[in-house]
């Protein structure tokens, strides 16, 4: 896994799996950036893909983590930003294929979607799996310089 520091952000939809993951990776000794939530208080979830674009952007983070109720929302906020690849995630290959072909950035995770062992899984591979390039390269160029 990837020793760099995660950053992790939700919305209320989320705010228990989000504290679940964040546990998690502490537990296995990453280094993790909280950008919110902080309670189960109604939120917009822009706002939080906002910070996390901003941190990546910044350098306080190479990677995040993503959740709303659905993962949709937050996703489409985040990739708002030429900074994020942000990858909406329900299982083990997705989390594998936004990294290898796409060089996603960031994972998103719906909280009222999966449950805390799948998200665990995602995450994982998420984390462990490098970016294939080659072909693909092209492709992820075009997504940080649209034409």
């Amino acid at each position: 896994m990837s020793t760099d520091t995660i950053a992790i952000a939700c919305d209320h939809g989320a705010f228990d799996l989000k504290q679940h993951l964040k546990g998690y990776l502490e537990e296995k000794g990453l280094t993790v950036l909280d950008l919110g939530v902080t309670n189960t208080d109604s939120v917009d979830y822009p706002e939080y893909g906002y910070a996390m674009a901003h941190a990546l952007k910044d350098g306080k983070a190479q990677r995040g983590i993503l959740l709303c109720g659905s993962g949709i929302g937050i996703s489409i906020a985040a990739n708002r930003y030429t900074e994020v690849r942000a990858a909406l995630v329900h299982d083990v290959t997705g989390a594998r294929l936004c990294r290898e072909h796409n060089d996603a950035n960031v994972i998103c995770l719906g909280g009222r979607m999966i449950g805390p062992d799948l998200a665990e899984e995602c995450i994982n591979i998420f984390l462990a799996t490098d970016f294939e390039g080659g072909r693909h390269q092209r492709r992820v160029d075009k997504l940080t310089n649209p034409t």
